[in-house]
């Protein structure tokens, strides 16, 4: 009895002791109101933080490629990449393959969005036309063989009449032979948008990369650690795709959303001639690869630019514009939208019809004059190269705003919320009828991964000219018909990323090897006889720092220095002029028009002349000399 008490008293006391030491939370509605608060302002604040990282991107340079990685150095700083290493954008090569072009990563901006892509390696496919479905695409097609070219029987035929072709193609000329048919132009495009993505969405199909990531958050990680060390994936399957606080509700909840691409395809309606794209002059890249001009442009540094006025002068709409307006955003082709956001209707700056926001633009007009007295806009505050499309996907992050109106009874208000996505140009890219040319009936047997697909390669079969070694037809990933004899030259400026093998032996459904080249996209074309080495794929990017003012005043001086005679009006103080001045000097007036008569054939004689203090007589002296092409009497 007496321990039974004990053993009572002593749970009680140890209870008690217990209950004082750890006392009952008390809810503070009035701290938990303040936290609620405090987080409210700091999502806010973080959210406005990356507002002002992206204002401040926007109002000093461009949407564009900014960087590739880095694989080598120099004594010199442009002896290292940028936006060109061994090529621009790292493009290469996969024409062994169906519908692959080849393009490494690369770093890039988006109307003050930083990123960075995985490897690309980005296919032939176009938006959907007969749906709405998110991120669906389909195969652009191939253009057909000319008739003129499949109505010959022996090879030797096919291919004289191909090479007619071809140099209609190259000269523009469709008075013969209407090129314009056979020969595609198409423009690649780089998209991105703000996603409210929660699991890990491939952004574009690829056949030889994906992210090597479980989860947004898994790649987030994956990248931290990479910029940590500055290792790098060596599958280069990792990509540097932000995140962020598009909204805070008025909960004070952040509402966050994921920054993902995709690189995507069009075909151009209309023909585009070679001669609208004009060589831009990357001199860090001549001068470190020791390239005259004539030489840069035929390798795959080259970098080219849409202009179709033949002159360099100011615009506003360009052929750009009329290429990227045929580019549906998210919605695919088919979509209409438009847009009276704040009230004002936003027209077609070309026929004042309504604009249709569903397609990529850059310029607007709307139906009242702003501010400045101008009805035309440009989207962006400064950003030239900056294509919007609207949508209406929902997985695309919405922003919404009050927009008011005036009218009879006062203020109307109203919430308006938009989804949009942004895109540049990235390369315009010509299918041939060599794409679709099979003049020896070789098997096409699809997939390589199909079971069909992989015969081709099946027991062995490498491609060699044996009848045992050869391949069993051709599939996705061994697509060769085009026979050797076509080129008389080697494939050009092989790339270490190139899968290229040169010519292989493919079995014909007779059973004989026949030596043929890849069909797929390259981006030079080996040398055809009598018409050299033509291109494919011309890289139209535009660079991100195009649009700083150190680089628009440094493009300036570049066009004086590499072109002085053109530019020599411009000057302050040319050669000419110092030259002169320096002789006339140390000699005396007396001795001008002998001067004048030594720098004469550098330049007219008016602009030398008027360099200096002439006398009327020395001028019609050294007119003189000109038009006899004698020298006067000293």
């Amino acid at each position: 009895m007496c321990t039974w008490l004990v053993l009572v008293l002593s749970l009680t006391f140890s209870h008690h002791i217990l209950a004082m030491a750890t006392p009952l939370p008390v809810v503070s509605v009035d701290r938990l109101s303040r936290l609620e608060t405090l987080t409210s302002a700091l999502s806010r604040q973080l959210m406005l933080q990356q507002l002002y990282v992206e204002e401040k991107t926007r109002t000093e340079v461009d949407s564009g490629i900014k960087q590739v990685r880095l694989n080598r150095d120099g004594s010199k700083p442009y002896y290292t990449p940028t936006h060109t290493a061994g090529s621009v954008a790292a493009m290469h090569d996969h024409s062994d393959l169906i519908r692959t072009c080849g393009m490494g990563e690369f770093a890039a901006v988006l109307n003050g969005i930083d990123f960075r892509t995985r490897h690309n390696d980005y296919q032939l496919v176009m938006a959907v036309t007969n749906s709405t479905r998110y991120h669906a695409t389909e195969d652009i097609p191939f253009p057909e063989v000319p008739p003129d070219v499949l109505q010959h029987l022996e090879l030797n035929d096919q291919i004289y009449e191909m090479r007619n072709w071809f140099k209609a193609w190259r000269d523009g000329n469709h008075a013969v032979h209407d090129y314009r048919r056979y020969f595609k132009p198409v423009l690649c495009y780089l998209e991105g948008a703000w996603t409210v993505d929660q699991n890990l969405d491939e952004p574009f199909d690829s056949e030889r990369h994906h992210l090597d990531a479980s989860s947004w958050f898994d790649l987030q990680e994956k990248i931290r650690f990479m910029s940590y060390t500055g290792d790098k994936s060596n599958s280069e399957n990792l990509a540097f795709l932000p995140r962020t606080i598009i909204n805070v509700t008025q909960d004070g909840v952040p509402v966050f959303a994921q920054w993902n691409y995709r690189i995507l395809c069009h075909p151009v309606s209309g023909d585009i001639k070679m001669s609208d794209l004009k060589p831009v002059d990357d001199l860090g890249s001549r001068l470190a690869n020791k390239y005259t001009f004539e030489k840069y442009e035929k390798t795959r540094l080259a970098r080219f630019t849409l202009n179709r006025y033949g002159e360099d002068k100011s615009f506003r709409h360009s052929l750009l514009d009329e290429i990227m307006s045929q580019i549906p955003g998210k919605d695919n082709y088919g979509a209409m939208i438009k847009d009276d956001v704040f009230g004002i209707p936003k027209v077609n700056m070309l026929n004042d019809k309504p604009l249709n926001v569903a397609y990529y633009h850059r310029w607007y007009k709307l139906k009242e004059t702003g501010a400045m007295g101008e009805a035309d806009s440009h989207r962006g505050f400064a950003d030239r190269n900056l294509f919007v499309a609207e949508t209406t996907q929902e997985r695309v992050a919405p922003m919404s705003i009050q927009s008011c109106r005036k009218d009879k009874k006062g203020n109307v208000c109203s919430i308006v919320t938009k989804r949009y996505s942004y895109a540049i140009p990235l390369e315009l890219i010509f299918l041939t009828p060599l794409q679709s040319w099979n003049p020896f009936g070789l098997e096409y047997k699809g997939s390589a991964r199909s079971g069909l697909g992989m015969t081709v390669t099946a027991g062995g079969r490498s491609g060699m000219r044996t009848q045992e070694r050869a391949f069993n037809g051709t599939n996705s990933h061994k697509y060769y018909l085009t026979p050797v004899q076509f080129f008389t030259g080697k494939e050009v400026g092989a790339d270490p990323a190139d899968t290229i093998k040169g010519a292989m032996g493919v079995l014909d459904r007779a059973g004989r090897v026949q030596m043929v080249l890849a069909s797929g996209v390259r981006i030079l074309l080996p040398e055809i006889k009598d018409l050299g080495i033509l291109r494919t794929r011309f890289p139209i990017m535009p660079l991100h720092v195009e649009g700083s003012p150190i680089w628009k005043e440094l493009e300036a001086l570049r066009d004086v220095v590499m072109d002085m005679k053109k530019y020599e009006t411009y000057l302050q103080a040319g050669p000419q002029k110092r030259a002169v001045k320096r002789v006339t000097n140390s000699l005396g007036q007396a001795s001008v028009a002998t001067v004048l008569r030594q720098l004469s054939s550098q330049g007219p004689v008016d602009r030398v002349a008027n360099a200096t203090n002439v006398s009327p007589s020395q001028r019609n002296s050294l007119g003189d000399v000109n038009r006899s092409g004698s020298s006067p009497q000293q």
